[in-house]
């Protein structure tokens, strides 16, 4: 078979993508459902491999670039998992202390996309901490769908203590220079904006396509936001504009991106939701953004 465009498969399979990669479908629902778009010279498991992530071919930064010093820690998390694990990524020739930045993985753990964004915050001159939230059950296991079975059984309560603990640890550790942001993908989103409300010394927040705060939590932010969406995200962008309203009622700062026709997802460059020129812009001005609040 020919290789698949992305162009030619309808924004309703992106969609159904959507549902099962949040758990709102089940694998054989979601197969089933899926089987309605083979069509011509498309196959069902033609179709499953092009929308499932691919964390071979699409490493930015490796694992073993010279340019870091990059490598897995353990922190404490008393009121969460206890123990966690995460990669801890600087400037191999750092000589000043840096600005911290927690990357905050999405509904599956710390898969290979979330540690090679850990990466290339190091690489913009930052030191990253990208916690792994499944710790507690062994860590990331390796695939996805069971890296999403496993962190639907955690709390979510104990998950957010862990990224807390992540920013405690990475604000005290003696190559940070005490200032520190978060940056949240789809479940790290949400963690980004529920880290804004219950830091008080978070230095910055960057959601992307992250479900909002509770507007009566909003006078709790202190830090600069900077948010991402995606405008065929309807499910989550569709709560930005009661955020907006609550952020502007409060004297908050923040900035705020739609980037046009991309889904959910569209900075991970691993799956098909990926649009290169959205990512791109986005996280040169994450980078931006945190080069201003984190120095």
């Amino acid at each position: 078979m020919s290789q698949i465009n992305k162009d030619d498969i309808k924004q309703e399979v992106f969609d159904l993508y959507d549902d099962y990669a949040h758990n709102r479908l089940n694998r054989r629902d979601f197969v089933q459902r899926l089987s309605l778009y083979a069509v011509g010279g498309l196959t069902v498991p033609a179709l499953m491999s092009f929308l499932m992530p691919d964390y071979q071919g699409n490493v930015q930064i490796k694992p073993d670039d010279p340019r870091l010093t990059t490598g897995y820690i353990n922190y404490p998390s008393p009121k969460g998992g206890g123990t966690i694990k995460g990669l801890l990524s600087k400037p191999a020739e750092a000589k000043n202390k840096l600005g911290g930045v927690i990357v905050v993985h999405e509904n599956r753990g710390l898969n290979p996309y979330i540690e090679d964004v850990g990466r290339r915050a190091a690489l913009a001159g930052f030191i990253s901490l990208a916690p792994d939230a499944l710790t507690p059950l062994g860590g990331y296991p390796g695939n996805d769908d069971a890296g999403r079975a496993l962190q639907s059984k955690r709390d979510k309560g104990e998950m957010e203590e862990d990224f807390i603990a992540a920013f405690n640890y990475l604000k005290n550790h003696k190559d940070c220079n005490g200032k520190v942001g978060v940056v949240g993908f789809c479940f790290g989103g949400g963690i980004a904006n529920t880290m804004a409300v219950r830091v008080p010394d978070l230095a910055a927040a960057v959601p992307f396509y992250g479900a909002q705060p509770a507007v009566s939590d909003v006078p709790k932010i202190n830090a600069p936001l900077m948010l991402h969406y995606a405008s065929l995200d309807t499910r989550i962008t569709e709560g930005w504009p009661a955020y907006e309203a609550a952020l502007k009622e409060n004297g908050k700062k923040y900035q705020a991106f739609i980037y046009q026709n991309v889904n959910h997802g569209f900075h991970n460059d691993t799956t098909p939701r990926y649009d290169k020129a959205a990512a791109e812009l986005a996280w040169k001005r994450t980078i931006d953004f945190f080069g201003e609040q984190l120095k």
